[in-house]
């Protein structure tokens, strides 16, 4: 009899880790088509894309130390003092931790930036939070690769 209540434990444990896995996954796949969703509309961004993927309170910083809330983010995006014109994310990492989700990766792109063109490589960390039963970014930092 123990060995059956045994075995009936191991059992449970197992589809219990199963079950856990498999949600962490489904988050995983969830942050990863915002993160995509995200990519896309830094390329042809709307007003209306860009506050459905951002909290209000966005924090974005930039490589080069400047930070801006969510208001600045998009106006600077929409008014193309930064234009992305292709964006790659490479070497992509995500770690569901509750309710957050940090996400790494190197971001290479191809910009136009008031008109000016550049090519840059760069770090990301993008800070997801589930609110309300959606992901939003509500922080970004960007920072220079080591040589």
């Amino acid at each position: 009899m123990k060995k059956y209540f045994l075995w009936l434990a191991l059992v449970l444990i197992s589809f219990s880790n199963q079950a856990q896995t498999k949600s962490v996954s489904n988050e995983e796949t969830a942050v990863a088509n915002k993160v995509e969703a995200f990519r896309k509309a830094l390329i042809d961004p709307t007003e209306s894309n860009l506050k459905a993927l951002t909290s209000k309170d966005l924090s974005y910083g930039h490589s080069s130390g400047v930070l801006q809330n969510q208001e600045v983010f998009i106006e600077k995006l929409l008014n193309k003092e930064s234009d992305f014109v292709t964006i790659e994310f490479q070497n992509q990492t995500i770690q569901i931790i509750g309710d957050v989700a940090v996400v790494r990766h190197h971001l290479a792109a191809h910009t136009k930036d008031s008109g000016v063109e550049k090519d840059i490589k760069i770090g990301i960390m993008l800070v997801w939070q589930k609110q309300k039963g959606k992901w939003l970014l509500i922080a970004r930092q960007a920072f220079k690769l080591p040589q």
